[in-house]
């Protein structure tokens, strides 16, 4: 019986890697005799950069930036000879084999784990060190960039990552706002200065547009410490940035519903106005990058999972993808989640007893989730 086990991460409880590796431990336990594929799924959040660098043997280099309130954080970016990729992924960047991929992960910068819960709080977050992190990988010698969005503790439309990059946001009378956040937004009553960077693909599997019920401020913000009564005043200020933006650097207003500008507190709408940077699918670049549907095909079970499994899962991430290619290969899946918020077509199961505290099962993830995978198998 040979096992793939593909578990994106546990958020603020166990890296994909480590809830592998727990899975991986309690299977050779019961059974020493099955051969086991262990393939850490990343979604662009944490871990993006580690697990691609992984794939293709190279090292993540580092460099010093901003973090999402201010404090400096080492955050790791990766550099990449097209000649390690697979084919399949150069052809989705367009890469010839002479050029050099930039990989960065937006959470490393910039994310909501690198905060304490009582930080969380997007009128104040930035993604200044996001695009700081850019920069470093440009300088280190990249001329094609990756961005992965996911686990980000923002919703300022990437305007901090542009002004690392170059845009002015300024004041009456020309003086600039070094780092602009939500909170600063009145203050800044036009843009000046330009943004460049090389070719540049942001990794992205969320569909939500920049603004309305479906955007950035309404359906993640409240996720990052936003108060609910907050969300419209919010979403009015993203609007007229917004807007300023698309005026600025001369993108049509439309580029506001492109699907997947609402990922990561709107940073792939400000880079995709600012430089002309293209979405592409997170979860099939990962897919190819990984070699999984070669990892599939040879598993007979396939064992996945993540914190919490719900609707969001089964529209492009991870383990819903996952889940759902190997049941059409005919291939028993189980996924294994600390909740469950949704029913699908295969087996699925909940690893954290009912009425159990939240802070109790994230302390206790190790455990459960090895419990879950040794009682079900």
């Amino acid at each position: 019986m040979r096992v793939l086990l593909a578990f994106d991460k546990f958020k603020d409880a166990l890296t994909a890697r480590q809830a592998c590796d727990i899975a991986a431990a309690a299977l050779c336990g019961k059974h020493p005799d099955w051969p086991i594929d262990t393939c850490p799924l990343t979604d662009g959040g944490e871990g993006f950069c580690e697990t691609l660098a992984h794939a293709v043997g190279v090292k993540p280099e580092s460099a010093r930036v901003t973090g999402p309130r201010g404090t400096p954080v080492d955050a790791p970016f990766v550099l990449v000879p097209a000649e390690k990729l697979p084919d399949a992924v150069r052809r989705s960047l367009h890469m010839e084999r002479t050029v050099t991929l930039g990989i960065v992960g937006m959470a490393e910068a910039s994310g909501l784990a690198l905060l304490a819960s009582g930080e969380r709080d997007p009128w104040h977050a930035t993604t200044f060190g996001t695009g700081q992190l850019l920069r470093a990988a440009v300088n280190a010698g990249a001329d094609r960039l990756l961005l992965g969005l996911g686990g980000s503790a923002t919703n300022d439309l990437g305007l901090g990552a542009l002004a690392a990059l170059g845009l002015q946001c300024l004041k009456p009378g020309a003086a600039p706002v070094a780092i602009p956040t939500p909170m600063t937004w009145p203050d800044i009553t036009r843009l000046g200065g330009t943004v460049s960077l090389p070719p540049l693909f942001i990794a992205c599997d969320v569909t939500n547009p920049l603004l309305g019920s479906r955007g950035a401020t309404a359906t993640f913000g409240p996720q990052k410490g936003l108060a609910a009564a907050d969300v419209p005043k919010l979403e009015a200020r993203m609007a007229h940035m917004a807007m300023m933006l698309c005026h600025h650097f001369n993108r049509p207003d439309s580029l506001m519903d492109t699907p997947g500008t609402g990922a990561a507190g709107g940073i792939g709408f400000g880079l995709m106005a600012a430089t002309g940077a293209q979405l592409v699918p997170g979860f099939d670049l990962v897919s190819d990058w990984l070699g999984l549907p070669e990892k599939l095909a040879a598993a007979d079970l396939v064992l996945t999972g993540e914190g919490r499994f719900d609707a969001t899962s089964l529209g492009g991430k991870g383990p819903g993808s996952i889940a759902a290619g190997a049941r059409r290969l005919g291939k028993p899946v189980h996924v294994f989640a600390g909740s469950l918020g949704v029913e699908a077509d295969w087996e699925h199961h909940a690893v954290t007893p009912p009425g159990m505290p939240l802070p109790e099962a994230l302390r206790r993830a190790r455990e459960l989730l090895a419990a879950a995978v040794r009682r079900v198998l």
